[in-house]
C-alpha cells in the first residue's frame, strides 16, 4: 500500500489524528528487537534505527526505537505516554504472565521496568470492525510529583460461577522508579459501567480522575482518585453540584471535566461552568460577551477542554453575526489568562464529544485545541481558521519552545494531508508546510525529543524517540 493511502484525507478529530499516526507506514528496516541503552546487555545489542522521516528541527540518526507487537492494528489507545515536566517516556508491554511497564529517558536509558502486571478479563470483545479496548498507561503529574498510571477496564472476579464485577483497574507507578521488577505503589479498582472505548483516565486538573458511560471527552459519569491514599470518590450526580443548575434549563446533562485540588471543574449542560463554591462563569465573561446566551437565557461559557491546569473556554457571540470568543482560564481560581476571537466551531454544550483534543506543551506555556492557539506566558492568542484565502490549520502536538506540528484541514474531496510545522512564539504562528512523507511527532519531552508512533513492516506498532538536532 502507497504511503498516501496509508495517509487520512483530513484530520477532523483527535482520534482520527491518532489512526493516521498510528496506521501509517514505516519507510525504513523493521526491527527484531531492539534492547534498552544503558541495560545490562543491551547497548552492544541495539538493532540499527528505523528510518524515519522527522520534521527539520529532530536528527532521524539521534534516538531509539521499540515495537510493541501485541498492539492490534485497530485500537482505541496506544499504550504511550510521555510524563509531564520531564523527560521520561513510558509504554506498556504484553508478558505470558501480565503486561510489564517500562519508562526510558528520552536519551534511551532504561530507568525502570514493572514486574508484570495483571489486568482484569475484558469486559467484551470488540465487535467486528470495531476497534480493540486494551489495557493502556498515562503520564500525569500531581502535587509536583510524576506518576506512571496503568489502567485497564474489565471484570474482577469473573469465573464460571460469577459474573464478576466490572472496574476500571489502576497500577499506580512514581515516575522516578529504578531498577527491574518494579512494583506498583498500589493498585486501586473503580466500579464502573461502560461499554468497551468509553473510558477516560486523566489528572489534567491536578488529581487522577477516572469519566466513563459515554464516548467522547467528557463522559457523564466520573470519580476522583486519590493516588496516596487510595480512596475513590464517585461523583453520582454532576446536575447537583453547583447551585446554578438548579434555576437552569437543560441542565441535566451536565459533567466533571477535570478533578482540582478545590473540587470538580463542572461544565454544565447547557452552558456555564464552575467549581462548586469557588467561582462560577457568570463573573469571567471576557469584555463585551454576557453572562447568558441564546433564547432561553442559558448561561455563557463551555468548556471545551482542559490542559496543564488551565480550561479553553468557548464563549458565544452576542449576536449571530459576530465571531465566538475563546479563552483560557486557571483552573483552579477560574482567573482569566488570555483570549481570542476565532470563528472555530463551538462544542456543544450538552455532548461529551469534541473535534480536536486539547494539547499543551511540556512546560504548560502553550495551548491549543485545533485552529485556537495560546501562549499563556506573553497572554495571547493565535487563531489559525481559515479566512477564505488561508487555510484551516489544527495543532496536533507542542514542543516546549513553541514549535508545534499539525495539518491542514482542506476539505477538497481530491485533496491530499497536508502537515504543517508552526512557530506559537510568533503573533502568526508562521506556519510552513513540511514535505510529503513526513511523520508528525505524538508527543513531546521537556528537553525536546519528539515520539513519533508508525507501524512497521509486520503492522506492529513502532515507537520512535529522535532528539532535537544541533547547530
Amino acid at each position: 500500500m502507497k504511503d498516501e493511502k496509508m495517509r487520512t484525507a483530513h484530520v477532523t478529530t483527535a482520534l482520527t489524528l491518532l489512526a493516521l499516526l498510528a496506521t501509517s507506514c514505516s519507510s525504513g528496516s523493521d526491527m527484531a528487537e531492539n534492547k534498552p541503552l544503558g541495560w545490562p546487555g543491551g547497548a552492544a545489542a541495539a538493532a540499527p534505527l528505523t528510518k524515519l522521516s522527522v520534521p527539520p528541527p529532530f536528527d532521524a540518526s539521534k534516538g531509539w526505537d521499540e515495537v510493541l507487537s501485541w498492539v492490534p492494528q485497530s485500537v482505541r489507545t496506544l499504550p504511550v505516554t510521555v510524563v509531564p515536566r520531564s523527560q521520561t517516556i513510558a509504554f506498556m508491554q504484553a508478558a505470558s504472565n501480565g503486561y510489564t511497564i517500562s519508562a526510558r529517558a528520552s536519551n534511551g536509558k532504561l530507568a525502570w521496568r514493572s514486574a508484570p502486571w495483571s489486568a482484569p478479563t475484558p469486559v467484551a470483545q470488540a465487535s467486528s470492525g470495531e476497534p480493540a479496548e486494551i489495557p493502556d498507561v498515562t503520564g500525569v503529574e500531581i502535587d509536583g510529583r510524576g506518576y506512571v498510571v496503568a489502567y485497564a477496564h474489565g471484570l474482577r472476579g469473573k469465573d464460571q460461577l460469577h459474573e464478576g464485577a466490572e472496574i476500571v483497574r489502576l497500577a499506580i507507578f512514581p515516575a522516578d522508579a529504578k531498577g527491574e521488577s518494579v512494583k506498583p505503589l498500589r493498585e486501586i479498582d473503580v466500579p464502573v459501567s461502560a461499554d468497551p472505548g468509553e473510558i477516560r483516565v486523566q489528572a489534567t486538573g491536578g488529581r487522577l480522575l477516572v469519566s466513563w458511560g459515554e464516548d467522547g471527552a467528557f463522559p457523564n459519569r466520573a470519580a476522583k482518585v486519590n493516588v496516596t491514599s487510595g480512596e475513590v470518590t464517585v461523583q453520582q450526580d454532576a446536575d447537583r453540584l453547583l447551585a446554578q443548575c438548579s434555576h437552569t434549563p437543560m441542565c441535566n446533562t451536565s459533567r466533571v471535566a477535570a478533578a482540582t485540588a478545590d473540587g470538580p471543574l463542572v461544565a454544565m449542560g447547557g452552558g456555564g461552568f464552575g467549581i462548586p463554591g469557588r467561582y462560577f462563569s457568570d463573573t469571567l465573561t471576557p469584555e463585551g460577551i454576557s453572562a447568558k446566551s441564546g433564547f432561553l437565557g442559558a448561561w455563557n461559557g463551555t468548556v471545551y477542554g482542559v490542559a496543564a491546569g488551565h480550561a479553553l473556554i468557548s464563549w458565544r457571540a452576542a449576536s449571530v453575526n459576530d465571531t465566538d470568543v475563546w479563552s483560557v482560564n486557571d483552573l483552579r481560581t477560574g482567573a482569566p489568562q488570555a483570549r481570542l476571537v476565532c470563528g472555530q466551531k463551538v462544542a456543544s454544550d450538552s455532548k461529551p464529544t469534541r473535534d480536536y483534543t486539547t494539547v499543551s506543551s511540556p512546560g504548560g506555556q502553550y495551548l491549543a485545541a485545533g485552529s485556537v492557539v495560546f501562549d499563556l506566558k506573553n497572554k495571547r492568542g493565535v487563531c489559525l481558521q481559515g479566512d477564505g484565502n488561508r487555510k484551516t490549520i489544527a495543532v496536533a502536538s507542542i514542543q516546549a519552545d513553541g514549535t508545534a506540528y499539525g495539518a491542514v484541514q482542506d476539505t477538497s474531496s481530491d485533496s491530499t494531508t497536508v502537515l504543517t510545522q508552526l512557530d506559537l512564539s510568533t503573533p502568526t504562528g508562521n506556519a510552513k508546510a513540511l514535505e510529503a512523507g513526513t511523520e508528525l511527532p505524538f508527543m513531546h519531552t521537556e528537553d525536546g525529543a519528539a515520539v513519533f508512533l508508525t507501524r512497521n513492516a509486520e503492522k506492529s506498532v513502532l515507537l520512535s524517540v529522535r532528539r532535537m538536532a544541533r547547530p
